[in-house]
């Protein structure tokens, strides 16, 4: 019999008590642990030889026409970086072969294909144009729909409402995954821009799974994704040596909103993801305008570009962001913990 009053071996006694820890905190940490830092080692193992034989199969980038002059120079750059992030959901199946971690698995690898076919058809171009957005949307509903149907029947929690209609679930559900996915696309426009900025929101759900129904596969899938984003950073920050190209910020995108999916926080997606929401915006009301006065609210969306071309190095661009994606996602946190007590007390 342990000091914690359970019968359990010894060397579980220390996962009991980080168990234990409040808010989510001690879920966060052990899934860092067990999943995070193992797939970051192995993705950092990895990275440099994907990039080398990204070039060797001359994968590279294509400044975008209508992008700042200064992204000119980035043309050459190996992209379809992303694909590093394949190893994400082979480890959470691995550590938990589950429904939901296979469920996850079905929607990452959807999107990550739907980027592949996008980021291939622009480098055969030449241009960066690859899937027009209609259809991009389309196959990403179907690997939405895929993910709904191998998941089965969930509990159709929506925070803070708790229990709602199914058909009120599935559309904000189906919603989240189309929304988030090509949100983080729009993002993934600087130098370690969408990669840093996901990390924040990533890590409040994993909390978010300590007061949800998921199992302990979907925080290590969580933490794997933050594990495999580190990695890909020491080669993406700026000066980039590699992009993610559609094919990691589809990935990434569906990560995110599949965990939000699982732990009911389809809603706090609005506030944890606050930069992803901004640039999406920025876009909307960048062409609302634009088609209803010939007038340009932003000097250029999405709203990096604005920044940029106001005068911020991308550097300062990127850091600021990470900055407000860490203070949006401090917010989000402190909301949900707040919610989640007034409502046991």
């Amino acid at each position: 019999m342990s000091d914690v009053g359970l019968n359990v071996p010894w060397y579980f006694i220390p996962v009991i008590v980080l168990l234990q820890a409040p808010y989510g905190l001690g879920v966060a940490v052990l899934a860092l642990l067990v999943a995070g830092i193992p797939t970051f080692i192995v993705a950092a193992l990895l990275a440099r030889p994907l990039i080398d034989a990204l070039r060797r199969h001359a994968a590279r980038q294509t400044a975008y026409e209508d992008a700042p002059q200064s992204h000119q120079v980035k043309t050459g750059t190996p992209t379809m970086g992303g694909l590093l992030f394949a190893i994400v959901p082979l480890a959470a199946l691995l550590l938990h072969p589950r429904r939901d971690t296979l469920a996850l698995a079905v929607l990452v690898f959807g999107c990550m294909a739907i980027g592949v076919w996008d980021d291939v058809t622009s480098i055969r171009r030449q241009k960066n144009r690859g899937l027009r957005a209609l259809p991009k949307l389309a196959l990403t509903a179907v690997a939405a729909v895929a993910f709904f149907v191998v998941l089965g029947p969930q509990p159709l929690v929506v925070f803070p409402f708790g229990t709602v209609p199914a058909w009120l679930w599935y559309g904000l559900s189906l919603c989240a995954v189309l929304a988030t996915t090509h949100a983080v696309n729009l993002t993934d426009g600087l130098d370690g821009l969408a990669a840093g900025v996901v990390i924040p929101p990533l890590f409040v759900l994993i909390c978010a799974c300590h007061y949800s129904s998921a199992t302990i596969g979907v925080p290590f899938f969580g933490a794997a994704m933050i594990g495999a984003v580190g990695a890909f950073l020491i080669y993406n920050r700026h000066p980039a040596r590699v992009f993610m190209g559609d094919t990691g910020s589809l990935g990434l995108g569906a990560a995110l909103s599949g965990i939000a999916i699982l732990t009911g926080m389809q809603l706090l997606l609005l506030i944890v993801g606050g930069v992803f929401v901004a640039e999406t915006l920025s876009v909307i009301i960048q062409v609302i305008s634009y088609k209803t006065t010939r007038r340009r609210v932003f000097r250029m969306s999405p709203l990096h570009h604005h920044f940029e071309l106001a005068g911020w190095s991308e550097a300062v661009v990127t850091t600021r962001f990470w900055l407000a994606s860490l203070v949006v996602s401090a917010l989000g946190f402190t909301l949900l913990v707040s919610l989640v007590h007034a409502r046991i007390d």
